[in-house]
């Protein structure tokens, strides 16, 4: 078990790379890019609720939990997405496949301690079109001018947690994190006129380094309703934080050869001002009822202060940001955690849904002001190993974010999420060498 956690830290560094890969979405130019993190595949695969006590699986979305930990926990995760996007006249495809956390949780008594890194959020996008300018005075209809541009952009923001769980009564847990910030987002945007040909193009490229400090608040209570049936809630807040940018700009003559790569002529650096991105505070509250080890259904609300977010750079126009919410059900069925002779009933199947208001409003020249809305179905499987406590957990995500009308863009998407969570017993003096 030991062996396998040091291998497994050694892949943090490429984890933060994987994570710059994690979208495809033009609306992660905005603000810090796509908010990729939604909870372990445990609970994504219930509508990323997190009101559950687990204890063999790390509950990273409220610190409380950390304490409901029986045995050392080591948990990692990775997403395959596939997007379709869509307008009101074209459509593209894209595929990604990141890591989507990797996380270590260990209990000490009535304490549970835990730390990791999450890829927080992504950016990542290729846009490249043709616009024309055409002479409508004559017949039939004359080009008279073709520009060609490519906007690309990669990064995102990793989180560095280190949390800390304590069990205060038999019915309450109370929890505290502290997370470090840290990225790099890259943009740019390639103008170059084709028709009549102009030898030289413009690239801008622009560059933002990220850092800052948050800290996660969390409390959980869980009793018994009767002899058969348990009652479990949680609270989770995270206080308003900032990020601070170190920002750069380039303002390239560039040529495109006719392998499609682009050669610098000329470059200049062209000063911006460093500026400050505020992180939202985040208040969830979300309650369950069931049968422990059987089954158990809840939902959960999250409010977040989005209005106090802004984008990178002083001159991006074209989208603000408004007060978010997210609203999420979800449960799980075991048939029979217990069975020695159906695999099957030992599985446990969990479902949820999703709905956000993302707190992104996009703002188009002759349009009306549009809410960027999330909408999410998943499903999911935790499969045991024989003999162990380590699972193998699989969730399924099917969702529809934005909208094709107003000039925007309808992303249609299918996310496979693969976790795995080893659980063992640590510091046990063996009686037998």
């Amino acid at each position: 078990m030991i062996k396998k956690i040091i291998v497994s830290i050694s892949l943090l560094f490429s984890l933060a790379i994987f994570a710059q890969e994690g979208t495809s979405s033009p609306y992660s130019f905005y603000g810090i890019g796509d908010i990729k993190f939604k909870g372990t595949v445990e609970n994504r695969s219930m509508g990323s609720i997190s009101v559950f006590p687990d204890s063999i699986h790390i509950n990273i979305q409220n610190p409380a939990q950390l304490a409901s930990l029986k045995l050392t926990t080591f948990a990692l995760g990775g997403t395959y997405a596939n997007t379709k996007a869509n307008t009101e006249s074209q459509e593209a495809k894209s595929r990604r496949t990141s890591l989507d956390y990797l996380a270590v949780g260990i209990p000490v008594g009535k304490i549970g301690i835990g730390f990791g890194l999450i890829p927080y959020s992504s950016v990542g996008y290729k846009i490249q079109k043709n616009i024309y300018k055409i002479n409508t005075e004559v017949t039939p209809l004359e080009i008279t001018e073709v520009k060609y541009s490519k906007y690309t952009g990669i990064g995102g923001v990793n989180k560095v947690f280190l949390g800390l769980g304590y069990h205060l009564t038999k019915k309450i847990n109370i929890g505290a994190d502290v997370q470090y910030n840290f990225g790099t987002i890259e943009t740019n945007n390639l103008i170059y006129q084709t028709y009549p040909l102009i030898q030289y193009g413009s690239r801008e490229n622009n560059t933002s380094d990220l850092r800052g400090v948050n800290f996660d608040l969390g409390i959980t209570y869980q009793t018994k309703v009767n002899s058969k049936y348990s009652f479990f809630s949680s609270l989770a807040y995270t206080p308003e934080a900032e990020l601070t940018l170190g920002n750069t700009r380039k303002i390239e003559v560039v040529q495109l050869l006719s392998t499609s790569a682009v050669q610098v002529i000329e470059q200049q650096n062209i000063p911006v001002d460093d500026t400050k991105i505020k992180l939202p505070s985040k208040l969830s509250f979300g309650s369950g009822f069931g049968e422990v080890k059987k089954w158990l259904i809840g939902g959960e609300i999250t409010f977040l202060h989005n209005s106090v977010m802004s984008n990178r750079f002083k001159d991006i126009k074209g989208a603000t940001f408004e007060n978010a919410v997210r609203y999420s059900l979800g449960g799980f069925f075991i048939p029979n955690y217990n069975s020695y002779s159906n695999y099957y009933k030992k599985v446990v199947y969990r479902g949820g849904l999703r709905y956000e208001n993302t707190g992104l409003v996009i703002q188009k020249p002759g349009y009306p002001d549009k809410s960027i809305n999330d909408f999410a179905a998943n499903i999911g499987l935790g499969m045991p190993l024989s003999g162990t406590f380590t699972n193998i957990n699989i969730g399924l995500e099917i969702g529809k974010r934005g909208t094709r009308y107003y000039n925007l863009v309808e992303e249609n998407y299918v996310n496979i999420s693969i976790g795995l969570s080893l659980s063992d017993k640590w510091f046990v003096k063996r009686k037998f060498d």
